[in-house]
């Protein structure tokens, strides 16, 4: 199995500065905090977790969009971590992202065309005939009629729009797409539409993606992996069926009892976390879940838990599945 993309130790803090005219740096948030992970080519790794968590602030680093802090970002076996704008800028046509609200990421004063024409604009692909060739093409192929490109986005539908926003992610014949919590904003039904949408255009373009979402159910129904965060941390990270099989994270197992189970007659498994998500301004010492765990013991406050190797590459980063937490 080759991966598209592998990210060792990743950080991303954001300063904290106090005062007005004599600024102190005085601490800093600790968006992403050590991630390591691995993006499997052709495949989706679902991205899970709380909100404030770092998800975002992940695919964000991963795109270039936001600058890490430290750490190595390899894509498709080149380490672009910190390459300079023009060397970066051949990268960037085989990165791409849909973002989560589709009314807030298309500019108003523009056409649906020239929306989805803009990348081949910018990469100046193509003769002004070739150009709108490929904007029908991409408007068929997320299921949108080519007559529409005149309109402006105020004219579309939640799913329409999102549609426009997957086209243009797709212009540039794209390897590896980060999905933003891509149909949290979107009615149920239209979730479903593009989710298998989504499915169609990996297995017919060969696609990577990322996609982060809050519904775990969504995640279970698009993803290959599965990777939970935080407070900037993995703490767990599975294949498909392995994760939902044997979920060993105490976070893990509480964010699955919360989903929802379309029968009245089923048992309530809910058990909310005690207590407020810590600031990732002063995240807590030791394990970060460990304020919340209900299965907290002594070194869990006080030695940082290291990832663990459960089977069939499912790793986890709990005391309770390792030998420092064994022998305490």
């Amino acid at each position: 199995m080759t991966n598209l993309i592998e990210i060792q130790q990743l950080k991303k803090y954001f300063p904290i500065y106090r005062g007005v005219l004599f600024r102190r740096h005085v601490g800093d948030v600790r968006a992403v905090d050590g991630v390591d992970l691995n993006i499997p080519q052709s495949k989706t790794l679902g991205l899970v977790g709380e909100s404030g968590c770092g998800k975002s602030t992940l695919g964000r680093c991963i795109l270039r969009l936001i600058e890490p802090t430290e750490g190595k970002i390899i894509f498709n076996g080149n380490d672009i971590t910190f390459l300079k704008p023009k060397e970066l800028r051949d990268h960037r046509r085989d990165m791409q992202i849909v973002f989560q609200d589709p009314q807030a990421s298309l500019n108003p004063r523009m056409t649906a065309g020239k929306i989805i024409g803009e990348p081949l604009d910018v990469y100046k692909i193509g003769n002004r005939s070739d150009r709108s060739e490929k904007i029908n093409e991409l408007m068929e192929m997320v299921g949108l009629d080519p007559a529409m490109a005149s309109r402006y986005p105020h004219e579309f539908s939640g799913g329409q729009k999102q549609r426009i926003g997957v086209a243009r992610a797709l212009a540039l014949n794209p390897k590896f797409i980060v999905c933003d919590e891509p149909v949290s904003a979107l009615d149920v039904s239209i979730q479903a539409q593009i989710v298998n949408l989504m499915q169609d255009l990996q297995k017919k373009l060969n696609l990577t993606y990322l996609f982060i979402a809050h519904d775990i159910s969504v995640v279970r129904h698009i993803s290959d992996w599965i990777a939970v965060m935080y407070l900037g941390r993995i703490v767990e990270y599975a294949p498909t069926e392995v994760f939902f099989a044997n979920p060993c994270h105490p976070y893990t197992q509480v964010l699955l009892k919360s989903v929802p189970v379309p029968d009245p007659d089923a048992p309530a498994e809910y058990a909310p976390l005690q207590g407020d998500p810590p600031s990732p301004a002063n995240p807590p010492s030791g394990c970060r879940f460990h304020t919340r765990c209900p299965n907290r013991f002594e070194p869990c406050d006080k030695i940082p838990p290291v990832p663990v190797l459960i089977e069939n590459n499912h790793t986890v980063e709990c005391h309770l599945h390792s030998k420092s937490g064994e022998s305490d």
